[in-house]
């Protein structure tokens, strides 16, 4: 299975701090926002890896990624997206690398909490077709929504006034390589893009979409108030996993530092 991440897009929602960079560059409390992306396809045991970005920063993740190595990967691939055709349009252009596998898209904006290895793995098994990842949110018209009947999707609804489910589409997409033949037959929307909305509703249409729950927290990052909430949730998980003072040993033959904190 190939992994793509798609880290394009001109950030606009986030300026000023996207005038001089590109979004995905930014930190998010101790890395770079795309540094997670990439970890999360690596711990699901994807390790051929491309990533689709665009305007006048993308040398700067080669300069920043290289080939991959500090991640355990032997190759990373690049693609370079021209002006804002939308994310089926960025997806696109990573058809001559998947070839005839399965892949897992990311955005390069999405950050989860846990694993999507057992997601990963249940879509192996899956015989074709396309899963997704849904999270309940309190703000789901924000996003792509779906309508469910029990196990099935019935439709995904873009940004919907009135939400049909209290679910978000989540960033992560699963797909077999028929994506890009569904891709090749779409018309721009209204503000001239090609949506992975309607990738996913093709999908749905002819009955080979599943999905799952994702457990965790999950948030974009393409907003202010996303990227301070995907900081803050970052820095919470990081001091969760801290020791305590009181787990913390002397080892032996290691000094302790001289703090008045060490006296009776």
């Amino acid at each position: 299975m190939k992994g793509i991440i798609l880290a394009g897009g001109l950030g606009t929602r986030l300026q000023p701090l996207t005038k001089v960079t590109n979004k995905h560059l930014l930190p998010v409390y101790d890395k770079p926002m795309i540094f997670y992306p990439l970890e999360v396809l690596v711990d699901a045991g994807i390790t051929d890896i491309m990533v689709v970005t665009g305007g006048n920063n993308a040398g700067d993740f080669l300069r920043l990624l290289g080939n991959g190595r500090e991640f355990g990967l032997r190759h990373l691939h690049y693609a370079y997206q021209e002006g804002e055709g939308g994310i089926a349009e960025a997806l696109a252009l990573a058809s001559f690398f998947v070839d005839e596998d399965r892949l897992c898209v990311v955005l390069g904006d999405n950050l989860i909490e846990n694993s999507i290895r057992p997601y990963v793995e249940k879509f192996r098994q899956q015989p074709a077709g396309a899963k997704i990842l849904l999270k309940e949110v309190p703000n789901c018209e924000r996003f792509g929504v779906p309508e469910l009947e029990g196990d099935k999707v019935v439709k995904i609804y873009e940004k919907p006034q009135v939400p049909p489910s209290k679910y978000a589409v989540t960033g992560i997409y699963m797909y077999d390589h028929q994506v890009f033949d569904i891709i090749r037959t779409l018309e721009p929307s209204k503000r001239g893009e090609l949506e992975i909305t309607d990738v996913n509703n093709r999908y749905i249409e002819q009955g080979e979409m599943t999905y799952d729950i994702l457990e965790g927290w999950w948030t974009d990052a393409g907003t202010i108030e996303s990227l301070l909430r995907a900081n803050n949730l970052v820095a919470q998980g990081k001091e969760k996993k801290r020791p305590t003072s009181n787990e913390k040993k002397e080892q032996p033959g290691e000094r302790v530092p001289f703090t008045t904190r060490n006296l009776p």
